[in-house]
């Protein structure tokens, strides 16, 4: 049960724990992105394909009924997998946001249909031979006589040639070398081969990295028959060359596939490994909370006690192992907030912090309205812990109290000292006979 829920808690970015659930001795295909174009895109075949995760429970449900759709439509359909997990590139090519989710591939492979059947083998088998009878049926009105994909194109979601920047002798090293941003260059010549085949992959990846980097790892490309001077300082010899360019680092050869897939994994690695760890934020304020948990697939929020109980220095001890915890996990691009206890005591209800004491930790996924405790202790190791078993689809999640999320309230920034007691007024009691107070029989 607790599986299943976390399921739907986590979202694609969480760590491969399972072996693929797949093999060549199934009907199914397994496709990656060194494949995908080639059976996919560039096939003439309808296409169901499932973006799966092998920690998710509900893929493994999946499994045994995806084989048999498989080998009752074989010849007829093609059936196919990405683990999604471990492509991460081919999952957000495809805006895949929850696992499994299933599409079909057919007349226009550029633009892919969600499948939205059930999940038994005879349910998959009927909508796969529903979207075959449209297929056919299109081809015999003439509207589509074949995929739809030019050969020559590169297929497959486009891209816009200006994502491309074009690179010159006169403006590549304030551009590439004296940029902060991480750089794929292609050097190429019109008249070869290679090049023109991997133009509109250079072209798709270009546009999707762009957007998925927020323009933080960049494409370029370099004609190296007329800009010779960048090109021989870099001892170009063969076409198309690639070389990734990080400030004030040796350029490296890239090594990897030559198609959009290949190239936007490669990009996705390097944006995440150059990233800077996420901003831990106080919870000052809904916006605060609200931006911070909606940009990210989890926000993680540790409650810490009171000023007055912990003093800057221990304030700033537990703020100090958040922020080597958002370091270490940066990768996962979740929100990382922190609150004061007593602050949001709606918020703490909602997770139901308070009564097993501070510092506490949650970890909650906004869209799900799900959350998950942190149960060990408030340290690298503990929260390590957490944060790992969450990752692998393991330990225990909740709704969030009243599937709602709760009210949070506006409250003034910490100012980085230690607390201080409110001031009281002094009485003088002196005058005041306390035996008049009360009558003693009562007692």
């Amino acid at each position: 049960f607790t599986l299943l829920l976390l399921n739907h808690m986590l979202g694609c970015s969480l760590v491969l724990s399972i072996q693929a659930m797949y093999s060549s001795s199934d009907d199914v295909v397994e496709l990656t992105p060194s494949n995908f174009n080639r059976e996919v895109i560039q096939s003439d075949s309808l296409w169901l394909v499932e973006f799966y995760a092998p920690w998710c429970g509900h893929c493994q449900n999946l499994a045994p009924e995806w084989k048999k759709a498989a080998t009752a439509l074989k010849g007829i359909v093609k059936v196919g997998a990405v683990d999604a997990d471990q492509h991460k590139s081919l999952g957000g090519q495809y805006s895949v946001r929850g696992f499994p989710t299933i599409k079909i591939f057919g007349a226009n492979k550029n633009k892919p249909e969600e499948y939205q059947g059930g999940r038994s083998s005879q349910a998959i088998v009927d909508g796969a031979m529903n979207a075959l009878r449209s297929l056919v049926k299109d081809r015999l009105s003439g509207k589509s006589g074949s995929s739809g994909y030019n050969k020559q194109s590169g297929g497959g979601g486009g891209g816009s040639k200006k994502d491309v920047v074009e690179l010159t002798d006169d403006n590549f090293d304030k551009m590439v070398l004296e940029s902060n941003d991480v750089w794929m260059v292609e050097f190429f010549a019109p008249w070869c081969g290679h090049c023109k085949n991997l133009e509109p992959e250079w072209t798709a990846a270009a546009t999707a990295v762009k957007e998925q980097t927020k323009g933080k790892v960049r494409l370029g490309a370099v004609d190296a028959t007329v800009h010779q001077v960048v090109s021989s300082r870099y001892g170009i010899r063969g076409f198309p060359t690639i070389k990734i360019f990080r400030k004030g680092e040796e350029p490296e050869d890239y090594q990897g596939g030559r198609t959009r897939g290949d190239i936007i994994e490669k990009a996705l690695d390097m944006f995440s490994e150059n990233a800077p760890p996420p901003e831990l934020l106080e919870i000052l304020n809904e916006d605060v909370l609200k931006k911070t948990c909606e940009d990210s697939q989890l926000c993680i929020i540790g409650v810490l006690p009171h000023i007055l109980d912990t003093g800057a220095a221990g304030r700033n001890d537990y703020l100090q192992v958040m922020m080597k915890m958002a370091e270490k996990y940066k990768k996962k691009m979740w929100g990382w907030l922190w609150t004061e206890a007593g602050a949001q005591m709606e918020l703490e209800a909602s997770l139901g912090i308070g009564g097993f004491g501070y510092p506490a930790m949650a970890a909650i996924n906004t869209r799900k309205m799900k959350f998950a405790l942190l149960r060990g202790s408030f340290s690298e190791t503990g929260i390590h812990e957490f944060l790992r078993e969450l990752s692998v689809g393991r330990g225990s999640t909740a709704t969030l109290g009243g599937g709602t999320m709760p009210k949070i309230y506006s409250v003034e920034p910490w100012d980085g000292k230690d607390g201080q007691l409110p001031v009281e007024e002094d009485y003088d009691l002196s005058d005041v006979d306390l035996d008049d107070d009360f009558d003693k029989d009562e007692l």
